[in-house]
This record gives structure tokens, sequence and C-alpha cells, in this order.
């Protein structure tokens, strides 16, 4: 009796001989469906911009919880004026820092803290203005009599630094920003170094300074060195001349778009400031980033750079040009552009 085909031994029955012979047409395994897969991968696409959202927006909030805050602002303060005033001081201090990283960066071992940089960031709707004050300005500090201006520091820190200021200018200070010696290197190694354009060759080895003349990327070490030294022709008036020009640079880099979008840029960068840099207890994440643009505004071609008008010298101390600083210092209380003829020094 014959076997049923493909029983047993029999060689295997061909599938085309197990075909419906109603004449309906089977499918065997079928590609995936391409327009499914397509929507499926649009939705998902749709949620990378709300994490990115939720991550920034929680590196933010870190950041901001982990400032350091100092009750810098005078809650009685009787000065008022238009626009918006940062004071931004470039503190000595060493906090932080290794014995190694002071012998690194030449920054000697001095205890305490004093004021190595003072500069005060006007924005407003006439512009943008950053104003330095020389260190060795003379001016009266509630209750110390007259004395260098970074005395106020020294003696009653940054609250009487604050009132120091708005009572020699008449300006009233809205936002503190405060960078020791760390923070400043951390920045500019954060952002890759920031290049600067030197005219000529600089050593002091007091600062720690070696550099050649031309355009160049300073590391935080180098950038450190040349905005502290003094050993130039104008002394202290280069000097703070160097201090605008590099953090102007600085910022300018740090909110460039290239910056901004890198995280492995960004991140860094925003954790050696924030580790470091100490504001009033009313600032947070988002007045430093208009500090940032504002730095920015001051140095671009509507912008405006100077130095308080110098009046002349007592000893070591400088006297301030009372009817140009006046000048100067009026028009911003107004929110107005400043004079030329009030440009110090």
């Amino acid at each position: 009796m014959p076997r049923p085909a493909g029983a047993g031994g029999a060689p295997p029955v061909h599938p085309a001989s197990q075909a419906p012979r109603d004449g309906r047409i089977t499918k065997g395994p079928t590609l995936p469906d391409w327009h499914r897969v397509r929507r499926a991968m649009r939705g998902r696409w749709k949620l990378v911009p709300i994490v990115l959202v939720v991550a920034i927006l929680g590196f933010g909030i870190y950041l901001d919880r982990n400032m350091t805050r100092v009750e810098a602002l005078p809650a009685d303060s009787a000065a008022t004026s238009a626009g918006t005033n940062y004071l931004i001081v470039g503190s000595d201090s060493r906090e932080g820092l290794s014995a190694e990283d002071e012998d690194r960066l030449a920054t000697g071992d001095a205890a305490g803290q004093r004021t190595d940089t003072i500069m005060l960031l006007h924005s407003g709707r006439s512009g943008d203005v950053l104003i330095s004050l020389p260190r060795d300005s003379l001016v009266p500090i509630p209750g110390h009599g007259n004395n260098k201006i970074n005395a106020a520091f020294a003696f009653g820190g940054a609250p009487l630094l604050v009132q120091t200021v708005e009572d020699a200018t008449g300006l009233r200070i809205d936002h503190y920003v405060e960078v020791g010696f760390g923070g400043f290197v951390g920045a500019v190694d954060a952002v890759g170094g920031v290049e600067m354009c030197i005219p000529e060759a600089m050593n002091d080895p007091l600062a720690g300074l070696d550099v050649q003349a031309g355009c160049q990327d300073l590391d935080g070490q180098n950038a450190l060195a040349y905005v502290r030294t003094r050993a130039t022709p104008g002394s202290d008036f280069d000097r703070v001349q160097r201090q605008r020009e590099f953090l102007s640079a600085l910022l300018g880099k740090a909110t460039s778009p290239l910056t901004l979008i890198n995280p492995f840029r960004t991140v860094p960068l925003a954790s050696a400031v924030t580790d470091t840099i100490t504001v009033d207890d009313s600032d947070h994440i988002w007045h430093l980033a208009g500090l940032g643009w504002a730095m920015r505004g001051a140095s671009g071609s509507d912008g405006v750079q100077t130095t308080v008008p110098i009046g002349g010298s007592s000893g070591s101390s400088l006297r301030w040009d009372r009817e140009r600083a006046q000048a100067l210092f009026g028009a911003l209380q107004n929110d107005e552009r400043p004079p030329e003829s009030s440009f110090g020094p």
C-alpha cells in the first residue's frame, strides 16, 4: 500500500503542494511596516526636547542651590538709581587652594581676604557701562574715615564694601558677585582658555607671568598672572584695563553659542563658577546669566569700558576727580549714557 507523501522517510512535501486549491493567496513572513516604525520614532523624538528641558532645568536648580551666598546688600540702603548695577569683586582669597596651587599660581599664602579687583557694571536702556574702581582709590569708609577703597572689604567684608561704593558713587547696588583666585582659574580652564592679543612680551616673577607678544590663548594660570601684574609703565591703570578686557573676553566666550551647546564645557564652567563664586543672598543663577550678557554688551560697539576719573594722588592713594566722577555716576543714576569727558583716568 503506498505511503502518504512526506510520511516516514519519504521526500519532504514541497510547500507549493500545500497551497489552497480555491485560488486564495497566502503570505509568508513579511518585512516591518515602515510607516508604523516611522510613526513610533517620531513619537519618541518628540520626547527628546522635553527631556533636554527637564535636564537643563534640573541642572540649573542644582547649581542655584549650591551657590555660596552672603548678606552683601544693605537692607537699609538709601541709594536710588535707574537701571541695574552689579558690583564685581575679584578677591585675593586663597580659600580652596592647596600649598601646591599657591606655589603654582604665585599667589603667596597671605591670610585673610582683600579685594584685588573692583568693577561696577551698569546695564539699562542707554547701554552697558563697565567701570573699574582702582583699589587704591581714597574714599570715605563708614566708621573708618578716609581710606583706600579695598580697605572696606578688609574692615567689614562685602556689606561694608557695598555700602562704601554706594556712598561714593550714589548708585544703588542691585547684585553682588565675588570671585576668588581658584574660581577665576577654573572658569578660564573650563572654557578652554581665552585668546588675548598682547602687544609686547611681559615678564613678572612676582605674579608668575612670562608671556610673549602676539595673539595667544591664556590658560587659567597665565590668565591670573596676566590680570594681576603691575609690572608695566602704567602700573595699576594698565592693570585695571587688562582686567576689564580679559573679563569681557572670558564672559563673551562663556556665553557664546559654541560654549553653551557643548556640555563638556558648559558643565565644568557652571560647576567651577558656582563652587567658588559668592553672591548676595537674594541673587540666583539667572542673575549671573544677566551679568554675562551685560558684560558682552559693555564690550560691544555700543558699550562703554572705562576707569573712574582720577584727579590726583596722595601718597599711594588715588583721589577721584569729583566733577568728572559726578558727571559719570550722575548719568548712570538716571540710566543715561555718560559723556566721554567723564571717562577716566
